[in-house]
């Protein structure tokens, strides 16, 4: 924990390190990944509770440490008789579970004086009552844990839905160095943080353990003026604020959401003359033929109509990997390629097909395509998320990583140091991703340079 301040805050400086309150694996990670530390089992090896026959640990050690949280829920699992539970299930009934050994006490400071307690989570109860949505998942979570919990635990229905509500708006994406979702976790001092589209700190992890980190000098930590993001940057304005309203309550009135022009150029055209980098927004010309406003080229109703099509069917090829959880490269290079030069460079359709693009690339070891792909995706990656967003430091570093596959050393050198740039800030120089996976790409990276210029 740091103390509050009258000096500046630089970028990069951890304001909050925090334990979770609790957490659990996601269900899908369950066989592969450790229930205690979240990580792959050593040789991809994982030890079965005994028990319950449901959780596994990567190791004695970590299964030793993992029974202190464990053992309440153990018989409970073992009840559950080989169906899966429901993730948030399981973290409600480590909830009830903690809350009745006297979990209601723990503290979770945000300065060395001001804590939060579980009780002061927002719990949106109100909201909750009048969201059918919410009332259906109640009801359907409640019937889960009326199969695995005894009776006396059970709580009545009016302290299940203040619980269900404050798990439901507080609980964070335990993310792995990849920023993919492991698992979901309840952390009480974080929870005062606020929501912004221009956020100016950042939610990283090291396992289970939550830093926030600073991304914009500040002149103190002051918990009303520290911001983060709730949902995906790289949506348009209006399905964040949608995404906003519709699981924690609020309209959302920052910078970005109030900008007009943002929302045109996310869902901007390419101009038909492909030397002009113009916004073209098809949704608000009247009549055709018009003519860009920068260039003069002429716009026609067939140009209004191919991106009218292609925006459609970007949208149900999306949509539909997204439910299958499934990136396909085949489908995505079709659609890129139908893309160019109709959709703008800094279109988020674009932009987010280039990203499954390029990951299912990489998925698949074509580099070339994958680097072209990443090359063409950095721009608009940081443009929507912030020049110090874990996620652009990423691509940096995937990008130099594959450079230096192709023997490209200069180029993947200059990636490796814009992706050292973000990520000392955003996770720290000690993080595991930072000192054992950057920088000895950043070593080989120069030390190539250096032997292509001797020789």
């Amino acid at each position: 924990m740091l103390k509050n301040n009258l000096k500046i805050i630089r970028k990069g400086k951890c304001i909050l390190k925090e334990q979770p309150f609790v957490y659990v694996l996601k269900s899908k990670y369950r066989t592969d990944r450790c229930d205690s530390c979240l990580k792959t089992g050593h040789l991809g090896k994982v030890l079965k509770c005994s028990g319950c026959q449901y959780v596994y640990y990567c190791n004695r050690e970590c299964q030793t440490n993992g029974w202190k949280i464990h053992k309440a829920e153990c018989v409970c699992l073992k009840r559950a008789a080989g169906k899966i539970v429901p993730d948030a299930a399981r973290v409600i009934l480590r909830i009830i579970l903690k809350l009745n050994d006297g979990g209601g006490a723990e503290k979770g400071y945000y300065t060395d004086k001001f804590y939060r307690k579980f009780k002061d989570l927002m719990s949106h109860f109100p909201d909750i009552q009048n969201d059918q949505r919410r009332i259906e998942h109640v009801e359907s979570l409640t019937a889960v844990l009326h199969n695995i919990l005894t009776v006396d635990l059970m709580p009545n229905q009016t302290d299940f839905l203040a619980i269900y509500g404050r798990m439901i708006v507080n609980a964070f994406n335990i993310l792995d160095q990849e920023m993919n979702s492991i698992g979901t976790g309840i952390y009480l001092g974080v929870s005062v943080t606020d929501h912004s589209c221009k956020p100016n700190a950042v939610a990283t992890f090291d396992g289970i353990t939550l830093y926030i980190r600073t991304i914009e000098d500040l002149p103190s930590v002051d918990w009303s003026k520290i911001f983060i993001s709730y949902v995906d940057l790289m949506d348009t304005t209006e399905t964040r604020r949608h995404d906003l309203e519709k699981n924690y309550y609020f309209l959302c009135k920052c910078e970005r959401c109030l900008d007009d022009k943002e929302p045109i150029e996310m869902n901007a055209g390419a101009c038909p003359n492909a030397k002009c980098q113009a916004f073209i927004s098809f949704d608000t010309i009247k009549s055709y033929p018009t003519k860009c406003a920068k260039c003069n080229e002429c716009i026609s109703e067939k140009d209004a109509q191919r991106f009218k099509d292609i925006m459609q069917t970007t949208r149900m090829h999306l949509d539909s990997m997204k439910m299958s959880s499934v990136a396909y490269l085949d489908i995505c290079s079709i659609l890129v390629a139908k893309q160019r030069g109709v959709l703008h460079k800094m279109n988020v359709l674009f932009l987010k097909t280039l990203d499954l693009a390029f990951e299912s690339a990489i998925g698949v070891e074509k580099w070339d395509e994958a680097l072209e792909y990443g090359m063409e995706l950095l721009p608009g990656f940081r443009k929507y998320n912030g020049d110090f967003n874990p996620l652009v430091g990423l691509l940096h570093m995937k990008v130099g990583k594959i450079q230096l596959f192709k023997n490209y050393p200069r180029d993947a050198l200059h990636n490796l140091n814009k992706a050292s740039d973000i990520l000392k800030i955003t996770y720290g120089e000690e993080h595991n991703l930072y000192k054992n996976e950057l920088v000895p790409l950043l070593i080989q990276a120069a030390n190539e340079c250096d032997q292509n210029d001797s020789d």
